[in-house]
């Protein structure tokens, strides 16, 4: 069916998208505006549905839609934007730097900086307030920062704090709105935004500038990158494909993982009972220790605490797709070159596919259930040729750095609605307070 107005997703994009599911069924089209300012966006619910867009047949889509040329303003054209034979050729030459042994090398540092969290928590352990979205931030940015270039960036935490939810913000607004200026006309949002942009190139651009002059001086990705090379050409990534990919690692690792880190916090504060248990697997399996990498694998009510956060607040919470050709779904056929949209929040809760969606229960991600469970009801890193390259680094950082928090403190924290903050990735949108006591 089509509903609209384009505009409504604008307003609200999760309510909407949801409502609409449960009102008319896993395929609903939404449309623009009339004349030449028309434009439609088909929305695909069902597992099956979103196994087809991004696997079984992704080779039927591509990211030309309104959101991921507004999204290459802000991350350029690294793995997460690219397409055709430029991304084939980046991922063969970024897939290698991603290996369960190559991402395993960086438990160690993750485990420093979950330790400094930890210390830093300390003068708040007797009853004290942290802001959990500003805490996981800081967390996620030095351990990913140190990861892409090998240094502490928390200087880079002002720059970014505002910056990149502003125009994240701005990219997602602008991809639904029809009428929206050229990026290149001399508006005052356009000025701001290019402002803000060129402030985030310039820091990356200086991280990489150190690097070229001491280009042996360790094993970060940047470096690596510069390194790397396509293994059936041999071609190298160029300067400006080196900076593109260290700022999607950069930006989008930080913040999507900050996400994960920040809800599962917040809910293990006000389910206490999951907290326990929590506590309890951490005690058995770290024994008062600092974890390591063999580790994880024994933290399985953790991860699975972890996996519920990210289905109920999937940082990646939708993702857009242009059709190549006309494809059959549901009944329905949807022209070649539509916008479509597989969402993550709405398949997420979709009620055929899960019980209570909306309450929190890790139970869900138990191995006999997740193996009972078709695999796309549930896909907060995406799937197919185009999966998050960075999912392993992203689970073992939100494991480590919980399991970590978890063995010094007990949180508490109120059972409120929380505002969502909805641009290209989800946060949330105010503080997140936790009250903190020492175990």
């Amino acid at each position: 069916p089509v509903v609209g107005p384009l505009l409504e997703l604008k307003k609200d994009l999760l309510g909407t998208s949801y409502r609409a599911m449960l009102e008319f069924g896993d395929v609903v089209r939404f449309a623009g505006a009339p004349g030449k300012y028309h434009r439609e966006a088909t929305f695909l619910f069902h597992p099956d549905m979103v196994q087809y867009v991004l696997a079984t047949g992704a080779d039927n889509f591509y990211k030309g839609d309104e959101g991921y040329i507004e999204l290459r303003e802000l991350l350029g054209n690294g793995l997460l934007t690219a397409d055709g034979d430029v991304w084939k050729r980046q991922k063969r030459q970024v897939q290698p730097l991603f290996t369960h042994k190559t991402v395993g090398d960086y438990v160690p540092m993750i485990v420093q900086e979950g330790a400094e969290a930890v210390d830093r928590w300390r003068p708040f352990a007797d009853g004290g307030t942290v802001d959990l979205g500003t805490d996981m931030t800081r967390v996620t940015l030095r351990v990913v920062g140190k990861a892409v270039f090998g240094a502490d960036v928390e200087h880079m935490l002002p720059v970014f704090k505002d910056r990149v939810p502003y125009l994240s913000k701005r990219a997602f607004k602008r991809s639904v709105n029809p009428f929206r200026p050229p990026q290149d006309w001399p508006t005052l949002g356009n000025r701001r935004a290019h402002a803000m942009q060129a402030d985030i190139n310039k820091v990356v651009d200086d991280l990489i500038a150190g690097h070229r002059r001491d280009p042996n001086g360790g094993t970060d990705l940047v470096r690596l990158l510069m390194g790397a090379s396509d293994p059936e050409t041999g071609e190298r990534l160029s300067d400006d494909e080196i900076r593109d990919q260290a700022l999607v690692f950069l930006l989008a690792g930080h913040e999507t993982t900050a996400t994960s880190l920040t809800f599962t916090l917040h809910l293990l504060g006000h389910h206490p009972d999951v907290q326990r248990r929590v506590h309890e697997e951490v005690d058995a399996v770290l024994a008062g220790r600092t974890p390591g990498l063999e580790d994880v694998r024994a933290l399985e009510y953790t991860t699975m605490v972890v996996k519920e956060a990210m289905r109920l607040y999937p940082a990646a919470h939708g993702m857009p797709r242009q059709s190549k050709t006309a494809f059959d779904v549901d009944g329905y056929t949807i022209p070649g070159e539509s916008a479509v949209v597989v969402s993550s929040y709405a398949t997420h809760r979709h009620p055929k596919f899960w019980d209570d969606p909306f309450s929190f229960n890790p139970e869900r991600f138990t191995p006999e259930r997740e193996k009972a469970r078709h695999r796309y009801a549930y896909f907060p890193f995406g799937g197919g040729p185009r999966a998050c390259i960075g999912q392993y680094f992203s689970m073992l950082e939100s494991v480590i750095v919980t399991a970590m928090l978890m063995q010094a403190y007990e949180v508490k924290t109120t059972e409120r609605k929380v505002k969502l903050f909805v641009g290209i990735t989800l946060r949330p949108a105010e503080e997140m307070p936790a009250l903190l006591f020492p175990r």
